[in-house]
């Protein structure tokens, strides 16, 4: 029962932001998007995404003060930058991210995120299957 609090409540924190960061901003929280933003020489001073961000990058570290995370990784630092390479093709080729597409996109009944949200989900549960069951990696 813990878990399933810790995750409701972590839901619940998501989805506040998202919908604050609509209200305030204008603008949808796709984590994609905002990086964009911030990376954008443009912008960079000039956008609250960066507010956000930190709020993102901050959090885990805070509630590890609090909650020994019980967090293991068993891939190798270049399978997570391969990893993390192949999220990014993704992103530009979807034209958004799992929170962009996903929390965003769906909570607004967006066909487009829909079919999104339901290809890299699909993806992921095959790309999963083969390395867990059919190489055996993991």
């Amino acid at each position: 029962m813990h878990d399933f609090l810790i995750a409701f409540i972590g839901g619940l924190m998501l989805g506040l932001s998202v919908v604050g960061y609509l209200y305030v901003n204008g603008r949808i929280a796709g984590i994609s998007g905002l990086i964009g933003q911030v990376l954008n020489s443009k912008t960079v001073f000039k956008t609250p995404a960066i507010w956000f961000l930190s709020g993102l990058i901050l959090t885990p570290f805070i509630y590890g003060l609090f909650v020994q995370p019980e967090i293991e990784l068993n891939a190798s630092p270049l399978m997570m930058i391969v990893a993390g390479l192949l999220v990014g093709f993704g992103t530009r080729l979807g034209s958004g991210c799992t929170s962009g597409h996903g929390i965003c996109g769906i909570s607004r009944l967006s066909k487009r995120s829909i079919v999104a949200t339901m290809t890299f989900m699909f993806a992921g549960f095959v790309a999963v299957y083969l390395i867990r069951h059919i190489t055996g990696a993991f």
